[in-house]
């Protein structure tokens, strides 16, 4: 019988086997680069998120991954495999569950695994103990196509499951789910990555345009900005820093200044170092744009751009210019770049879309 036991993974990444292996990855259409990865390894047994990845961006990432186009420069390997050289091999070895379902709209879900139970040469009772597996035993003479978009996750999820694969490339795996279907969902990638297929557990890519409902589930976290890597973080450590002092250190020359978050307009990385702005004037401090980060992460602030926190409250206008030139303005009470306390802050393509979606413009 089919079955994923619960097991805790006890390696470390340093002794689990790199199963995705990222390495000088560029990829340019014309002379416009679409994407650009320097490094990504992701080992058994550990999950790792790419986020920030939208539109032409997303899909070209997940064409290199699957080997439906070749990499202008660099390379791409999935438990020692090219993707773009061996695609039976790729088919073997990874599970792929992308942003649409896939799935035959007018076929059972027990049909739609029973299928490719067959393309795999697997029995019709594997099927049927993932129907299980998932939840959706009670479903299976219901066609796709009438079944609850969470419930459709469920299946498209199992099917990427059903021949136990190495290597699991998850595309916002939680779209359109319930609260029941997310959680079942993200018990089911935690206990795949844990045990998956060996002792050493399945490598786990999940690739979203953000981190949303993702953070508990990773070990790593890759964040992109228009195609190239803006930062990469273990969320854990971020999580051990939750708890950091509310105020701002700054230290002078013969003193040091503690600046309440509420009392600053944005912060500015410049010239190697980073300024905390606020009405009364502009504090260097010696902590780095991503240190503050952390430490305003609660306390309403947005990345506007990758040199560039602002305070939300502080916002008053976002102006689009062109389809992907974007400024945000804003107001500090006191003299600001034009002497009328009127700031202009760049906002970058990606920023400009999770800022409309948080403030529901």
């Amino acid at each position: 019988m089919f079955r994923i036991a619960v097991l805790a993974c006890h390696c470390t990444v340093c002794t689990m086997e790199r199963m995705i292996v990222i390495s000088h990855l560029q990829k340019v259409d014309g002379v416009t680069t679409l994407l650009e990865m320097e490094s990504l390894t992701v080992a058994a047994g550990e999950i790792t998120a790419v986020t920030g990845l939208t539109g032409i961006h997303k899909t070209i990432f997940l064409d290199l991954l699957t080997g439906k186009t070749q990499p202008t420069a660099g390379t791409v390997r999935l438990a020692g495999i090219d993707p773009w050289q061996d695609r039976a091999a790729f088919a073997r070895l990874a599970g792929v569950l992308p942003a649409e379902n896939g799935l035959y709209p007018r076929l059972s879900a027990r049909q739609n695994l029973t299928f490719f139970c067959d393309l795999y040469g697997l029995p019709h009772g594997r099927a049927d103990a993932m129907l299980q597996l998932v939840g959706l035993q009670d479903q299976a003479k219901v066609q796709a196509e009438k079944l609850a978009p969470g419930l459709a996750r469920r299946l498209a999820l199992g099917r990427a499951l059903l021949h136990q694969p190495q290597i699991l490339l998850l595309v916002d795996p939680f779209a359109e789910c319930d609260l029941a279907s997310t959680s079942l969902l993200e018990r089911l990638i935690r206990v795949t990555a844990a045990e998956g297929t060996a002792a050493e557990g399945t490598a786990v890519l999940l690739i979203s345009r953000d981190l949303a409902g993702l953070r508990p589930l990773c070990q790593m976290v890759l964040e992109m900005e228009n195609g190239r890597v803006a930062q990469q973080y273990r969320p854990a450590e971020r999580e051990s820093q939750a708890n950091l002092p509310f105020k701002i250190p700054a230290r002078l020359e013969d003193k040091v200044v503690l600046v309440n978050p509420a009392d600053i307009v944005y912060v500015a990385a410049e010239e190697g170092r980073t300024v905390l702005c606020t009405p009364d004037g502009r504090i260097p401090t010696h902590l780095t744009l991503n240190e503050v980060e952390q430490r305003l992460a609660r306390s309403g602030f947005f990345r506007a751009h990758r040199s560039y926190l602002v305070n939300v409250q502080h916002i008053s206008e976002v102006i689009a210019y062109t389809r992907n030139s974007y400024t945000l303005i804003l107001h500090n009470g006191g003299d600001g770049d034009d002497g009328r306390g009127r700031i202009e802050i760049p906002l970058s393509k990606t920023a400009a879309r999770d800022l409309r979606e948080l403030l529901g413009y």
